[in-house]
């Protein structure tokens, strides 16, 4: 029984799995070998002498090199971080409020208002960006990080209020209820009770408008026109494509480069943002 058991975790579980990750992970791994690979092998035929496809001989630093002094790399990076630090904060702070009314307080259409905000966040960015074009244009905000930063939570605060719907649901009333009795008001009773226990739901919730708001391509492209003032997406794109020359070592090292810091968000809180998502789906 043990050597059967152990067959079929091979077969049904194992393999399968490994072959998942390789399928998944692999454009990671074509993108690294990009970046530290010279243009004499990028250009090179596959069916040329001496030539391995998925390994370089010759690793080098001139992609990057490139990348940082031929372009605004350093600028990019630094609109993306501060657009998307502020679009989460704004909406993490939307998001946790609204999520705790729906949630928590009893009132007419609390469960249809909640449904019509998470449809909201449905509606496709591509017909949205034509109206938020002219109010852009009418309060002169275009070119600046300010028209993503408030662009951004049209699209953030739904899922964000929705996901903490959910989470502050499967937080027990009964904890709310006794700090309550104890004389604390709603407020306090909210800041310093349900707030703390739905820390991995607000982490998920962060997690996930930070990821949105790095990789988010539509608006950043419609609302910025300068390259300093573009984001890692768009000015990765926009300044290493030009008409049909496709500068393939830059592009991937800045790919690469610009999706550090995400990984790095969900390398620290993947145990909070597992836990958040489990907690909403439950709610």
């Amino acid at each position: 029984m043990i050597e059967g058991a152990a067959w079929r975790r091979w077969v049904f579980f194992r393999i399968p799995l490994a072959g998942f990750l390789i399928f998944l992970l692999f454009p990671f791994y074509w993108m690294i070998i990009t970046t530290f690979r010279p243009d004499g092998e990028l250009y090179r035929p596959w069916r040329a002498a001496n030539y391995s496809p998925f390994w370089t001989w010759n690793p080098t630093l001139d992609h990057i090199k490139y990348l940082f002094n031929e372009t605004v790399f350093t600028t990019w990076l630094w609109n993306t971080m501060l657009i998307a630090t502020a679009s989460t904060i704004i909406s993490l702070i939307c998001g946790v409020f609204a999520g705790y009314a729906l949630s928590r307080l009893k009132f007419r259409f609390a469960g249809s208002l909640g449904s019509a905000i998470f449809i909201t966040y449905l509606v496709p960015q591509t017909l949205l960006f034509i109206p938020l074009s002219e109010i852009i244009r009418a309060y002169k905000i275009g070119d600046t990080p300010w028209s993503l930063i408030l662009t951004y939570p049209t699209f953030l605060i739904p899922f964000c209020t929705w996901l903490m719907m959910g989470y502050f649901k499967a937080i027990p009333k009964e904890l709310e209820e006794c700090a309550r009795i104890d004389g604390a008001s709603r407020l306090k009773a909210m800041l310093y009770i349900i707030l703390p226990v739905a820390v991995p739901g607000i982490l998920s919730a962060g997690i996930f408008a930070f990821t949105l708001s790095w990789n988010e391509f539509i608006y950043a492209l419609v609302f910025l026109s300068s390259p300093e003032q573009k984001t890692v997406p768009v000015g990765v794109v926009s300044e290493l494509i030009r008409g049909d020359v496709f500068f393939w070592g830059p592009l991937m090292a800045g790919a690469l480069l610009g999706s550090i810091p995400v990984a790095i968000a969900y390398s620290f809180f993947v145990e909070h943002y597992v836990s958040g998502m489990t907690g909403s789906v439950k709610g």
